[in-house]
C-alpha cells in the first residue's frame, strides 16, 4: 500500500488537534490562539518573504514576554515531535507491503533473479559476510530519553486508536492518547545537566533492550525461510559508546568496564527472562514423548529433584540452564540477577556453553516433536545468544594518532630505548617500531613514573585485555586510529597492545585486536592507498592478517566535507574506496570498508539503501560497517518495527550492491574526468569562502547559534579538539549542526553551483550522468533534500545577528548567490521545475513540518539577540535551548 500525501496530513492534523485540545484545556484558549497567530504569520513569511511580512513577524515576536516566549518555544517543539510520530506511523503502515517493497531482502532477491543470480548465491555471500551498524555517542541527539519514551507511548496509543475495531474501543484509546499527550505537554524537553558517558551508555543499551534483542533473531528466521538456508550471524550491532576516546577525556578504563557490565546485564537479563518463559511453556512429559540422551543428561545434571517435574525433562533442563546463567550474572555485571535461581549451579564459562545447552534442548524438541519447533521462541533465543553473546555488542576502541605517538614516545624514553621518538622521521619510526614488535621485551614498568596521558592509555588497554577475558573474544576486536597519516600511526597501536598482552611477538606474531586506520581529511584520503600499500607490504602485517585475510579501513565523511565541500568529499571518498580495493586485491586480502557517516548530508547522511547502491563496484562484497550517530539512532531504532525495517533495508542494499550488475566502473572511467573538474571547482569555491574570506570565522560565530549549541547538555565530548576559534579546530558536528540551525545548511551544498558554472562540463553530460550513474544521482538527491530544508529568508535573519553589517552583507550575499546557482544547476540537471518534484512524499513531509520549524527559528533569533545584548535572564537561555531542541527534532537529521 503506497501512502498518499493526504494520509500524512490527516495524521498530523488529528494528532495536532489532540495536542491543541490539551493546550486549551490546561493553559486556555488565549495561549493556543496566540500560538496559532504566530504560526500563521511565520507561514506567510515562509511562502511570500518580503519586508512587510518580516516586520510583522518581528513585531509579533518582540511583543512576547520571556515567559510567553519559553511557552511558545515549548509548544512548537511539541508540535514537531507530534509530526515525527505521524511520519513514523506512515513508515510503519508501509511495512504492510512486506516483501513487496524493493528495499527488503525479498526485493533484492527478485532483482537479482532477473539477472540470473539465485538465492543460493545470496546465502553464500551472507555466509561469508558482515553487516554491522555501529552505535556511537556523537552529540547530535538533543532529545531526552524521557521525551523519546513519551513519544513512543503516544505512538503506541495512536496505533491502538487507528486499529480499534469498535467505536467504544476507539473512544477508549482516544482517551488514552489524550492522557499520553497531556503528560508529554508537561514533560521537560531539555536536559537539566550535561550528559555523561554513563548516560550515553545507558541510552545506547536501551536500543538493544527496545529493539535489537528481539527483532534481530526474528529477522534471521524470516530470511532463513526466504533463502531456505541456515544463515550464520552476519548481521551484528557494534558500539563506540565507552570505547571512543578521540577527543573525549571522560572515556576511561573505568567507563569501559561499566559499559561492558551494563551491556552484559542487558543481554543476560533478556536470556533469563526467555529461559524462564520457556520453562513455563515446555511442560512436555517423558511419559508422552521420547527423550534424547542429551536432554536426559542435561535434565539429570540440573539438580532439580522436585517430584512435580520428574517426568518433565525440558523444564528440569531449563531450570538448570537458568541456574547456571543466574550464577554467571553477578560475575559479569557485579549485581545479583533480578530473579534469583532456586538451584545452586556452576556459572557458564562463556556464551558458547550456554548456546550448546540450549541447542541440546532444541535438538530434542525437533527429534521428538518435529520441525514445527525449528522456529519459535527457543530457536530465536539461540540466535540471540549467537549474536549478542555475553557482551551484547562488540566495542571498538578509538583514539587519535597523536596521542599514541606521545604515549609511545614517553614509554620509549622512560625505558631508555629512544630519547625523542617524536623527533624521528617516518622511516626511522617504522624501523624502531618493527624492531620493538619483533621481541617480547616490554616498555612499561609498574615501578616507573609516567604522565597522566600515558597512564590513562595504558589503563584503558589493560581494561580491554580484561574485558576480552571476561566477556569473550568478540567483546573488542578493532582499534580505530583517528587521523591516520602514516604507517607508523598503525604500528604504534601494536606497541601499546603488546604492553598488555594483546599482541604476541615471535616467529608467527599474532594479535587479538587489530589496528585499523581512519582516513578523514581530503589529503589523507588521497594518500590512503599509498599508506595502506606500504603497511600491507610489511612482513609483520602479512603475518597478522594471514588467518582472516581481511583488512578493514574506515573512511570519514565529516572532516573531508569540512575540508573541501560536499561534492568534493563525496567524490574523494568514492575514489579512495576504489583505490583501496585495488591495494587489498593486490595483497590478496578482502577489503572491509567502515563508513563513518553522520546524520546530515554534510556528514555523509542520507538514505543508507541508496548510498549502498552508489558504492564503487566491488567495494562491498557482503561486508560493511556503518556508524549510526546521534538523532539518527533514535529515528531508526527506538521503535522495534522501524528498527526491523532499517536493518532489513541495510541488508537488502548490501546484497544488491554486492551481486547486482553495475555500470559504475564503466561510468567512472568515462566520466571521471568530468567529476574531477566539478570536484576541483567546488572545492575552490568552498575553500575560498570558508578559509580564504576575511572575517568568515566571525560571521560563522555570529550568524549561527554555535556558542549557544556548545552550552547544550547533549553529549560528553567537547565541541573542539583544542581551545581555538578556527574552523580547522572545530569538530565537524557543531560545524554542521550550527549551519542546520540557521537553516543555511551550507556544508551540504555550497560550491556545487559554482562548480557547474566553472568546470566546463556540459549540461547534456551532467544530464546523462544523473540518469545513468547511481553515484551521481544519489549525490544530487542528498543535496536536493538539504536545499529543500534550507531557507534563504530565515538565513538572512540570522545574518542580521552579525554586528558588522558590511561583513554580514558581503558574506550572506555570496551564500545566497551560491544557493541560487546551486538550486538552478540541480534543477537543470535533474529536469525538475522545483525542488523535490520527483519526491512528492518528502516534499509533503517538509510542507507539513515547516510551519512549526520556522517559528522556532524566528524565536531563536530574537532570543539570541537578547542574550548577546546582555540579557542574563535564565529564561532567555532556556528559550534558546528549547528552540535548538525543536529545530533539530523538526529537521530530523541536523548534526
Amino acid at each position: 500500500m503506497k501512502s498518499a500525501p493526504s494520509e500524512l496530513r490527516a495524521k498530523v492534523r488529528f494528532l495536532g488537534k489532540v495536542l491543541g485540545d490539551v493546550i486549551k484545556s490546561q493553559d486556555g484558549e488565549a495561549l493556543f490562539n496566540r500560538i496559532e497567530d504566530i504560526r500563521k504569520t511565520s507561514v506567510a513569511f515562509h511562502r511570500e518573504g518580503g519586508a512587510a511580512n518580516a516586520a510583522l513577524l518581528e513585531e509579533r515576536l518582540r511583543s512576547l514576554d520571556l515567559t510567553e516566549t519559553v511557552r511558545f518555544a515549548h509548544s512548537f517543539a511539541c508540535f514537531l515531535q507530534i509530526t515525527n510520530i505521524a511520519e513514523d506511523s506512515i513508515q510503519r503502515d508501509k511495512m504492510k507491503d512486506g516483501d513487496a517493497r524493493a528495499d527488503t531482502l525479498a526485493g533484492s532477491l527478485r532483482a537479482l533473479e532477473a539477472e540470473g543470480v539465485g538465492a543460493a548465491e545470496v546465502a553464500e555471500l551472507l555466509a561469508a559476510g558482515l553487516i554491522a551498524p555501529v552505535i556511537t555517542a556523537h552529540p547530535t541527539e538533543v532529545r531526552r530519553k524521557s521525551v523519546l519514551d513519551r513519544a513512543g507511548a503516544i505512538a503506541a496509543a495512536f496505533t491502538a486508536w487507528e486499529k480499534a475495531r469498535t467505536e467504544a474501543e476507539r473512544q477508549g484509546f482516544e482517551t488514552e492518547l489524550l492522557r499520553e499527550v497531556a503528560i508529554f505537554w508537561r514533560t521537560r524537553l531539555l536536559r537539566g545537566v550535561r550528559l555523561g558517558v554513563i548516560d550515553e551508555i545507558e541510552t545506547a543499551v536501551s536500543y538493544f533492550e527496545r529493539s535489537f534483542l528481539a527483532e534481530l533473531p526474528r529477522l534471521y528466521a524470516h530470511w532463513g525461510r526466504q533463502l531456505k538456508a541456515d544463515l550464520p550471524s552476519f548481521l551484528r550491532i557494534g558500539s563506540w559508546v565507552g570505547g571512543d576516546r578521540d577527543g573525549n577525556p571522560f572515556v576511561t578504563a573505568a567507563v569501559q568496564r561499566q559499559a561492558f557490565a551494563r551491556q552484559s546485564q542487558a543481554a543476560l537479563q533478556a536470556y533469563l527472562e526467555r529461559i524462564h518463559a520457556l520453562g513455563a511453556e515446555l511442560s512436555i512429559s517423558s511419559e508422552l514423548a521420547k527423550m534424547t540422551p542429551g536432554l536426559k543428561a542435561l535434565a539429570d545434571s540440573s539438580g532439580d529433584a522436585s517430584p512435580h517435574r520428574l517426568d518433565e525433562p525440558y523444564r528440569r533442563a531449563l531450570r538448570g540452564v537458568y541456574a547456571r546463567l543466574a550464577a554467571t550474572y553477578p560475575l559479569l555485571t557485579g549485581e545479583a540477577p533480578p530473579r534469583p535461581a532456586t538451584l545452586v549451579a556452576e556459572p557458564y564459562p562463556d556464551a558458547k556453553a550456554l548456546k550448546a545447552d540450549l541447542q541440546t534442548i532444541l535438538d530434542a524438541l525437533i527429534e521428538s516433536q518435529g520441525e514445527i519447533f525449528a522456529t519459535g521462541p527457543l530457536p530465536e533465543l539461540i540466535r540471540a545468544v549467537d549474536i549478542f553473546g555475553f557482551h551484547l555488542a562488540t566495542l571498538d576502541l578509538r583514539q587519535n594518532s597523536a596521542v599514541h605517538a606521545r604515549t609511545v614516545a614517553e614509554l620509549m624514553s622512560v625505558a631508555g630505548v629512544c630519547a625523542d621518538y617524536e623527533a624521528l622521521n617516518e622511516a626511522a619510526r617504522c624501523e624502531l617500531l618493527l624492531s620493538e614488535l619483533a621481541h617480547g621485551r616490554l616498555l612499561y614498568s609498574p615501578f616507573a613514573q609516567y604522565g597522566e596521558e600515558t597512564q590513562r592509555e595504558y589503563s584503558v588497554l589493560s581494561a580491554a585485555a580484561e574485558s576480552r577475558r571476561r566477556y569473550g573474544s568478540e567483546a573488542i576486536r578493532a582499534y580505530i586510529v583517528s587521523n591516520t597519516t602514516s604507517v607508523s600511526d598503525l604500528l604504534e597501536v601494536y606497541i601499546l597492545l603488546k604492553e598488555v598482552g594483546l599482541f604476541h611477538p615471535g616467529e608467527t606474531p599474532s594479535t587479538e585486536i587489530f589496528a585499523e586506520p581512519l582516513f578523514e581529511t581530503i589529503p589523507d584520503l588521497r594518500a590512503a592507498p599509498q599508506t595502506m600499500g606500504a603497511y600491507l607490504a610489511l612482513p609483520l602485517i602479512k603475518s597478522l592478517l594471514a588467518d582472516e585475510r581481511l583488512q578493514e579501513v574506515m573512511i570519514g565523511y565529516s572532516d573531508s566535507n569540512k575540508d573541501g565541500s560536499y561534492l568534493t568529499s563525496t567524490w574523494e571518498l568514492h575514489q579512495a574506496s576504489k583505490a583501496l580495493l585495488a591495494v587489498t586485491d593486490k595483497a590478496d586480502l578482502r577489503l572491509q570498508l567502515f563508513h563513518g557517516r553522520g546524520g546530515t548530508v554534510g556528514r555523509g547522511g542520507g538514505s543508507s539503501y541508496e548510498a549502498l547502491l552508489a558504492q564503487p563496484e566491488g567495494t562491498v562484497r557482503g561486508r560493511i560497517r556503518i556508524t549510526e550517530q546521534g538523532e539518527v539512532v533514535a529515528n531508526k531504532y527506538a521503535d522495534p518495527l522501524l528498527a526491523r525495517q532499517s536493518l532489513e533495508t541495510i541488508t537488502a542494499g548490501v546484497v544488491l550492491a554486492s551481486l547486482a550488475k553495475t555500470s559504475d566502473q564503466n561510468l567512472a572511467g568515462r566520466h571521471g574526468g568530468a567529476l574531477d573538474k566539478l570536484s576541483q571547482a567546488s572545492m575552490e569555491a568552498y575553500r575560498n569562502l570558508v578559509y580564504e574570506t576575511p572575517g568568515f570565522v566571525d560571521y560563522f560565530y555570529a550568524a549561527t547559534p554555535l556558542t549557544e549549541i556548545v552550552e547544550l547538555n547533549i553529549g560528553s565530548r567537547p565541541a573542539s579538539r583544542q581551545p581555538t576559534r578556527s574552523i580547522e579546530g572545530l569538530r565537524a558536528i557543531p560545524w554542521v549542526f550550527s549551519w542546520s540551525q540557521s537553516r543555511t545548511m551550507l556544508p551540504g551544498w555550497y560550491g556545487f553551483g559554482s562548480a557547474v558554472e566553472a568546470s566546463g562540463v556540459s549540461l547534456s553530460e551532467l544530464n546523462d550522468l544523473h540518469e545513468a550513474w547511481p553515484f551521481f544521482a544519489t549525490t544530487l538527491a542528498n543535496m536536493e533534500m538539504v536545499l529543500a530544508k534550507a531557507d534563504v529568508n530565515i538565513a538572512r535573519r540570522y545574518a542580521g545577528l552579525v554586528e558588522d553589517k558590511i561583513l554580514a552583507s558581503t558574506i550572506f550575499d555570496r551564500i545566497s548567490a551560491e544557493w541560487e546557482k546551486t538550486t538552478n544547476a540541480l534543477l537543470a540537471i535533474s529536469g525538475q521545475g522545483a525542488l523535490l518534484d520527483r519526491h512528492p512524499e518528502l516534499a509533503e513531509a517538509l510542507r507539513t513540518r515547516l510551519p512549526y520549524i520556522d517559528p522556532l527559528n524566528h524565536l531563536q533569533i530574537e532570543l539570541i539577540r537578547r542574550r548577546r545584548a546582555g540579557d542574563a535572564d535564565e529564561a532567555v537561555r532556556e528559550g534558546i535551548h528549547l528552540t535548538i531542541n525543536g529545530v533539530a527534532a523538526g529537521l530530523r537529521n541536523s548534526g
